[in-house]
């Protein structure tokens, strides 16, 4: 017992001993935390300050540190102020945190950096763009969003940057995104009057809204939807999360429509067929439909043995009966409606009803018939390319971008509402749309996302709605059955409809009786 209470006695003198030592070096602790974060505050400050300007601020401190030493008591006065200042910013044994640093100083300087080989000039006496210069001289104005993620910026560039030059003017949006962040996508406005230049990025389009009945005008087909301030048009849509409005972008056709065609262009898995799905569902609510399948995959089978389904073609043999057929009744259309016309009665009501062609990769069936030494189906498309706006035949083509090429002289110069899927480069989409786009698409695109030009209107961002396969297996169910609920049954078809498509003998066992009016024939590629 002795020896324990001489060991517990020993602990708290021990204890007090070091009590009192703690109490007796507090101020010196004190006042060398306050030392150190002052020390640290110093060179913070140092390395802020820009390399043209430490040299005026270093001669500024010494200056100011030789004043005060050839003041009476400076000196010490000094040594007062020193440690004063010191124990109170050391009175906190916890440092505060740090703040965040300030998104700008941490991404601009990089993005000034990378511009600067391509904006500075070598016989300018003051070039704004330099090794050693500030980004603060050039950007105007810069916001970020609550991620730290670039929002929006002003760049200033000089005068004798070639801004008129579609290359150079790609080179510098390139850079741009690639410091501002490739996942987005970004708006480029080029004043070329005052030498600014504006970006903003812009907010994701929604890839969830499904196929559903869109609240439109006859004639107008929805193509997909885009940002608001590109139309003054919203339209009520459902989403997954519930009821609400988008702006759609909107394509008119028939008779008095300036673009009565249109031809989308796209790599693989970027939405082409998508995008046809769609209009071929909003196109057999008031016409008919004759589908031809270049690629034969099969995206179209959906739509066999539907009302007003003509016939979906996958062969060459059926495509060329098919077109045959459709320059026939694009020939007969017009015969009815100038004869009505002369007669002075109204137009039959077959020779107005809407007729659709729609075609999935034609190229790859003109190459077939190449090889097989057979007509071109494209030329087969010249009279309803032509006049089919007289004669109420609508033709909507989707081929890759790499075989627009390969596409006839006709197809280019009639289809003048054009759509463009998927990510391509600046050179591209000029080539495909025909203007150049201020707008850069992100480098992984969504399906269904592009751009879309009707007419002379500047080009838009599109986002087409999820109008998938219903036979995919592998799509999301709720997608597959609204597309199912859109598709016509033989029980909703009473509008009167274009003479049917004629049977081919050599395939047929038997005559068929004729269809009545809005009965579907499924051709399966006979000849003529």
């Amino acid at each position: 017992m002795s020896l324990t209470r001489h060991f517990t006695r020993g602990r708290d003198l021990a204890r007090t001993a070091g009590d009192h030592a703690a109490d007796m070096f507090a101020p010196l602790t004190l006042i060398a935390r306050g030392l150190r974060r002052h020390a640290g505050w110093t060179r913070a400050r140092w390395q802020a300050t820009p390399r043209e300007r430490r040299g005026p601020t270093l001669l500024l401190a010494v200056a100011g540190a030789v004043g005060v030493l050839l003041l009476p008591h400076g000196p010490l006065f000094a040594v007062l102020a020193l440690v004063g200042s010191a124990a109170w910013k050391g009175r906190d044994p916890k440092a505060p945190p740090e703040p965040a640093p300030d998104p700008a100083d941490v991404k601009l300087p990089a993005l000034y950096a990378a511009l600067t080989p391509y904006l500075a000039g070598p016989d300018d006496p003051c070039p704004p763009y330099r090794a050693d210069g500030r980004y603060q001289d050039v950007f105007a104005g810069w916001s970020f969003d609550a991620e730290g993620r670039l929002a929006t910026l002003e760049i200033g560039y000089p005068a004798y940057f070639t801004d008129t030059e579609p290359a150079a003017r790609a080179r510098i949006e390139q850079v741009v995104q690639g410091k501002a962040g490739r996942a987005r996508e970004y708006r480029f406005d080029w004043d070329q009057e005052c030498n600014r230049l504006q970006v903003t990025a812009l907010a994701p389009l929604p890839q969830d809204v499904p196929a559903q009945t869109w609240v439109t005008a006859p004639g107008e087909i929805v193509l997909g939807f885009t940002d608001p301030q590109t139309v003054q048009r919203m339209i009520p849509v459902e989403r997954p999360g519930g009821p609400g409005h988008q702006p759609p972008v909107i394509w008119r056709t028939g008779p008095r429509s300036a673009e009565p065609h249109l031809l989308a262009l796209g790599g693989a898995g970027s939405g082409t067929s998508t995008l046809l799905r769609t209009i071929a569902l909003q196109a057999l609510a008031h016409g008919d439909l004759l589908v031809i399948d270049g690629a034969g995959t099969g995206e179209h089978a959906c739509l066999v043995n539907r009302p007003g389904v003509h016939t979906v073609e996958t062969s060459l043999h059926g495509a060329l009966a098919a077109l045959d057929w459709a320059a026939q009744e694009t020939e007969r259309r017009l015969a009815a409606l100038n004869a009505a016309r002369y007669r002075g009665e109204p137009a039959p009501a077959d020779a107005t009803r809407p007729l659709w062609l729609l075609l999935d990769h034609p190229t790859e069936l003109s190459e077939l018939a190449q090889a097989e030494g057979r007509p071109d189906p494209q030329d087969l498309l010249e009279l309803p390319l032509r006049q089919g706006r007289a004669a109420r035949v609508t033709v909507v083509l989707a081929e890759s971008l790499e075989a627009a090429d390969r596409l006839s002289p006709t197809v280019h110069a009639t289809t003048r509402a054009r759509v463009v899927l998927g990510a391509h480069r600046p050179q591209e989409l000029h080539r495909a749309l025909g203007v150049p786009v201020d707008l850069v698409p992100a480098a992984h695109t969504p399906p269904g996302r592009g751009f879309a030009r009707i007419g002379n209107q500047a080009p838009g961002r599109l986002q087409v709605p999820a109008t998938v396969d219903p036979l995919d297996d592998g799509a999301p169910a709720r997608l597959r059955e609204a597309v199912i609920a859109l598709l016509p049954h033989r029980d909703t078809r009473t509008e009167a409809a274009a003479p049917p498509m004629p049977a081919h003998p050599p395939q047929q066992p038997a005559a068929e009786p004729q269809q009545p009016a809005g009965a579907s024939r499924v051709e399966l590629g006979k000849a003529r």
